[in-house]
């Protein structure tokens, strides 16, 4: 009888982590003091590549069905494979960028070249300041008045002190303003004229996804950007006349394979790009700094706003957030 060559198997294994927020984040939504990721790591031959997810309750996402959907993967399973077994969503993303990342760590070759991909530079990432009392917000405008662009997190039917607050506590810098789908058409409306006058560069999902035809014919002084409203290239047919701008995060794409085809695609149809990130570690915002390269707005901040993460972490400079290098990912 002759012998049975052996091959070796590729393995998948997801893990629970924690990271703690410098400061307690707030949304219209909600409030947090930690970042609960998920990180994938698949090992083939020796070699592990990983990447990270946070799932998102907005999506009815929780850790325990991502891990499900993770634990159900055939565990040979291929970055091509992978885009028809999972739909877009957290589980997708962890999945994708570790495999790509498993590329290559056994080829030698960056991802950006796997990928045909022109070598990444720094981009400026915005700051966030998280929703608070005007008071509060113009202190951490004041504190961060030295960063180009601030994110300033608003969704109420009382925003405008917000507004006038950290404008003047930041004079100078570039404003965008995130609204987490908390306004009314009527609320818009009446914002739009005082987000031109304290020179607001772009507005991120000021209404509701499921409301959003309120957009269509509304006067947009302020360029609106889709991001609720957006997860991956079967989104855009629905976003025409409303918005001028699409947000790009992995974990609604499903990865980095489809947030580069959600990228070309939109950008053939006109939108602008902007890539945001959820509140992860460097991990999850690695593979994030390739679709960033030469978008209108970048924010992948989420390593800004953690007291810990990884043990290689992505740099942040003047220049902006820096692609990784190989040790932390791609």
């Amino acid at each position: 009888m002759g012998a049975i060559k052996d091959e070796v198997s590729q393995v998948i294994s997801v893990q629970r982590e924690r990271f703690k927020l410098a400061e307690v984040f707030t949304i219209s939504r909600g409030s947090r003091t930690e970042a609960k990721v998920l990180t994938v790591r698949v090992t083939k031959n020796g070699v592990t590549g990983w990447g990270e997810c946070v799932p998102y309750a907005r999506y009815n996402e929780t850790l325990d069905s991502v891990t499900e959907e993770i634990a159900g993967l055939p565990a040979d399973v291929t970055r091509d494979a992978l885009q028809d077994l999972l739909p877009a969503g957290a589980a997708r993303n962890a999945v994708d960028c570790a495999l790509w990342d498993l590329e290559a760590k056994s080829s030698g070759k960056r991802v950006w070249e796997q990928a045909g991909l022109p070598a990444p530079k720094p981009e400026i990432t915005a700051y966030t300041l998280s929703l608070a009392s005007p008071e509060e917000m113009e202190a951490q405008a004041r504190k961060h008045a030295f960063r180009p662009l601030l994110k300033i997190k608003l969704g109420t039917p009382d925003d405008m002190p917000r507004l006038e607050a950290v404008r003047r506590g930041a004079p100078d810098a570039r404003i965008i303003v995130d609204a987490n789908e908390g306004w009314s058409a009527d609320v818009y409306a009446d914002l739009a004229p005082h987000l031109v006058r304290l020179g607001v560069a772009l507005v991120e999902q000021p209404l509701p996804a499921g409301d959003d035809d309120a957009l269509i014919g509304m006067d947009r002084p302020v360029p609106v950007c889709a991001d609720e409203s957006c997860h991956d290239r079967e989104s855009l047919p629905k976003l025409a006349g409303k918005y001028d701008v699409v947000n790009i995060k992995l974990d609604k794409t499903g990865g980095l394979t489809e947030a580069l085809a959600l990228r070309d695609a939109a950008i053939k149809q006109g939108y602008g790009i902007m890539v945001g990130c959820m509140v992860g570690s460097s991990l999850a915002m690695a593979p994030a700094t390739l679709v960033a390269q030469g978008a209108v707005i970048t924010d992948l901040d989420g390593p800004l706003l953690l007291a810990e993460d990884r043990a290689k972490p992505l740099v942040f400079d003047d220049a902006g957030v820096h692609p990784p290098e190989a040790a932390l990912w791609g």
